[in-house]
């Protein structure tokens, strides 16, 4: 597991209680993993008011979760060298000011525009709310009970978004889940200003800006590529320009770290079978789980005739799912194993998917909602907990920040391609149809093959995870 580097530890004297420095980080990660799915309700009312089309509808989401993923490494790198509190804070600072412009947004541009630097934000921000954990709990039982606090705090965001979104939507209308943040950020920002203390480890090497600007392009070509196929298939210029490309930046990303003296990404974290290993595995994780509250809420307004508030209270059970598949996660570790609760998780997870892919156009809640939620949930939030300790585990204390900047990189990467693809695969079966039959045979699709990749995945953790979390 991480250890803070000798530079940040403080006298007793002005370190803040470790309670309190958790649910500073904690909240900090809520926010930026609530904004992942909290748009999700209000998209019809989006694309009413801004005259949005089914792919900018996509670009609501994607836009802040590409530049979230792409820019995460620099910000993981940045808390390291010039500061997590100071990270902290700029990142907070951006997210909320970039809320309030998307709240105010007269046009789509702006709004994806908006997203966009909110993503920036949450990139700069998430890595060190977990840098900042692991410096303040000593290794050991209550660093294993703080990171499943902070994976259930975050895993909740995801989950609250329908709940919050659809309370906001219905009872003011879908600007507010943007505007939320201003008031909730801006209490957040004066905490961790005057009760977090300072901390870096390493030297004040320059960042790296060119690695930076090359995987958040690389990453949003591809995404582009693979949103471009529902229109134009596979096999189309429009389609495999794009994917080229993206392929060749993520290529030309990788092969300017091996040379840089001070990389963004250090290629040999990837020689740690720890921190190599768990990200694949939420690499892969993330591609199939992230679209589930996407369809979850679309399946239940565009079909089920629910009202945002009803989509959104329909899924509280799966929010709670989550926090209780997370908090037990450190329960069951220590008896069969990090590795064994993850692959738990994982076909968990994968049952749920299956079961949702049977989903019909007049679904009973219970059957068609509620259960196979549950059952994605919990395993989500059973997988994640271990599957974050063995990535932050075995890595020096230097690369700390990018360490943990990459444990939501892979998470939030992922999710992002697999929102694209797993949207494209819907199309392809719903075509033009607006029937809540067709639209029900994309959804349900998308969940089946979701399914499939759960399965690889969980192989994936099995053959390839450490048992047990290594020890540094």
């Amino acid at each position: 597991m991480l250890r803070a580097a000798e530079d940040t530890r403080t006298p007793a004297r002005t370190a803040p209680p470790t309670w309190m420095v958790i649910a500073l980080a904690c909240a900090g990660q809520f926010l930026v993993v609530l904004d992942v799915s909290v748009v999700n309700v209000a998209l019809p009312s989006m694309r009413t008011d801004l005259g949005l089309s089914a792919s900018g509808l996509q670009w609501v989401v994607n836009a802040y979760s590409i530049a979230f993923a792409g820019f995460m490494l620099l910000g993981g790198r940045a808390g390291d060298l010039y500061g997590r509190k100071r990270m902290f804070l700029v990142g907070l600072a951006l997210f909320t000011l970039a809320s309030a412009a998307g709240g105010l947004a007269q046009e789509g541009t702006q709004l994806l525009l908006a997203r966009a630097a909110q993503g920036l934000g949450a990139a700069v921000l998430a890595p060190s709310t977990l840098t900042i954990l692991t410096s303040a709990v000593p290794e050991g039982a209550a660093r294993a009970r703080a990171i499943a606090t902070w994976t259930a705090v975050g895993a909740g965001g995801g989950a609250a978004g329908g709940l919050v979104g659809g309370l906001l939507v219905d009872g003011l209308s879908w600007r507010w889940v943007l505007l939320i943040n201003v008031p909730v950020g801006a209490l957040v920002l004066a905490g961790a200003a005057s009760r977090l203390v300072e901390s870096r480890a390493g030297d004040r090497r320059r960042l790296d800006l060119p690695g930076a600007v090359l995987v958040t392009a690389g990453l949003a070509t591809l995404a582009y590529g693979i949103v471009q196929t529902e229109a134009e298939g596979w096999a189309a210029p429009r389609t495999l320009v794009p994917l080229c490309a993206g392929v060749a930046l993520i290529g030309l990303f990788l092969a300017v770290e091996a040379r840089t003296e001070a990389p963004l990404m250090p290629l040999k974290l990837l020689r740690l079978r720890s921190v190599a290993s768990a990200n694949s595995a939420m690499f892969v994780s993330g591609s199939a789980m992230f679209c589930m509250w996407f369809f979850m809420t679309l399946y239940a307004q565009n079909v089920l005739g629910y009202s945002p508030l009803d989509a959104g209270l329909a899924l509280v059970p799966s929010s709670l799912a989550v926090v209780v598949g997370s908090k037990s996660a450190p329960r069951l570790m220590p008896v069969v194993g990090a590795r064994s609760t993850a692959v738990l998780g994982t076909l968990l997870a994968a049952a749920g998917f299956f079961w949702q892919s049977a989903m019909t156009a007049d679904g009973p809640f219970l059957t068609a909602i509620m259960l196979p939620g549950v059952l994605m949930m919990a395993g989500a939030g059973l997988a994640a907990t271990p599957l974050a300790s063995l990535a932050t585990s075995g890595a020096a204390p230097e690369d700390a920040g990018v360490v943990s900047g990459l444990v939501n990189t892979s998470r939030v990467m992922g999710g992002s391609l697999g929102l694209a693809i797993m949207s494209t695969i819907a199309a392809s079966r719903t075509g033009d149809s607006v029937s809540g039959e067709d639209l029900t045979a994309g959804y349900a699709l998308a969940f089946r093959v979701s399914g499939v990749m759960l399965l690889a995945g969980a192989l994936l953790m099995l053959l390839w995870l450490p048992r047990r979390i290594s020890r540094r």
